[in-house]
């Protein structure tokens, strides 16, 4: 089975990638003092991640970057972007995000990710998205695979819990037609190795 560095200080973002893996790729997680670019592409952020990662290791590595962007933010539309833990999670809290967003009637809100691969000859990219809603309350349990804080208010789309609140089954088997960035990586990788 090939080995491949994920790239992350987030314990839940591998703790579930390791279990979407199993069987098909090593995964090694590895957090690295990368400092990410102040730019609010996710795109742009994971290809660096990814690139200087293999520079300090020399093994094949993959850096997954997630944004988190609310259309109806009040005064900030799509706020906070490529920047949830810094905008979000490290400033105001989720407590501080449901404050701002009282009285806000579409609480839309969507994920998106960005999965770059590079092995010291081929660079890769893959996208992955998620549309929910945000709820009105903290709600859930703390799990060990848990990406973000946002989990306890994030709603997907056709679900009726946050994702706090799912099971780790339901919330791989859930109905919001997510596409997953992981799952994208995994299909070409594991046809490359064919």
């Amino acid at each position: 089975m090939n080995k491949i560095v994920f790239v992350t200080g987030n314990k839940g973002k591998l703790a579930s990638a390791q279990r979407f893996f199993k069987g098909h790729i090593d995964l090694i997680g590895c957090d690295l003092d990368i400092e990410e670019p102040d730019i609010n592409d996710i795109e742009y952020i994971s290809k660096v991640k990814v690139l200087s990662a293999y520079n300090q290791l020399h093994k094949p590595c993959i850096a997954l970057d997630s944004g988190f962007y609310i259309p109806n933010y009040p005064g900030k539309p799509n706020f906070p972007g490529a920047f949830p833990k810094r905008e979000i999670i490290n400033k105001i809290g989720v407590k501080g995000l449901l404050k701002a967003m009282e009285g806000v009637s579409d609480r839309t809100c969507y994920f998106k990710e960005c999965l770059s691969f590079y092995d010291g000859k081929e660079l890769r990219q893959f996208w992955g998205n998620c549309h929910g809603t945000i709820s009105t309350q903290i709600l859930g349990d703390d799990c060990d695979n848990k990406w973000s804080e946002l989990y306890y208010v994030f709603i997907p789309n056709n679900c009726t819990k946050t994702m706090a609140q799912m099971t780790d089954d339901e919330r791989t088997n859930r109905p919001d037609g997510h596409i997953d960035a992981l799952e994208k990586f995994m299909e070409w990788y594991c046809n490359r190795e064919k």
